[in-house]
């Protein structure tokens, strides 16, 4: 657990890690200095959330480049397009797998909650055994 993303509200864990995985609990815009909700557009919400999604997986030893795949949940779907604008600046080619759905409701009345599946990132001297096995083929 850090303190660099929201306290967990309920009966959960902000990650569980299993094996080689880092499942990531579904995060919000709470910002984690005050506990408190920041409240906004969905473009703002997604940025706070994705700054707790990714304090969460550096934690656990991994980063955004390491995610999997997403699931995002929306308030209304008809924000699809601005969270997409946000959610593109968090990742580059290729990306995650990712479902997204508009949510009834969403905890506190937020705009967005985004959950995720992240590898364990490679040690750099597993990364550069791995890139030099790659040239050699």
């Amino acid at each position: 657990m850090t303190d660099k993303a929201p306290r967990p509200i309920g009966p959960y864990s902000q990650a569980v890690i299993e094996g080689d995985f880092i499942f990531v609990a579904g995060q919000g815009c709470t910002n984690p200095l005050t506990g408190k909700l920041e409240l906004g557009d969905v473009r703002s919400e997604t940025k706070r959330t994705f700054e707790n999604v990714r304090a969460i997986l550096q934690a656990a030893g991994s980063s955004l480049d390491d995610v999997m795949k997403c699931n995002v949940y929306l308030r209304d779907i008809n924000d699809f397009a601005a969270m997409n604008e946000v959610y593109a600046t968090f990742f580059s080619a290729p990306f995650p797998a990712r479902t997204t759905i508009q949510a009834g409701a969403l905890p506190g009345g937020i705009a967005v909650e985004i959950e995720c599946i992240a590898k364990k990132a490679r040690s750099k001297k597993a990364r550069s055994k791995r890139a030099r096995s790659k040239r050699a083929r």
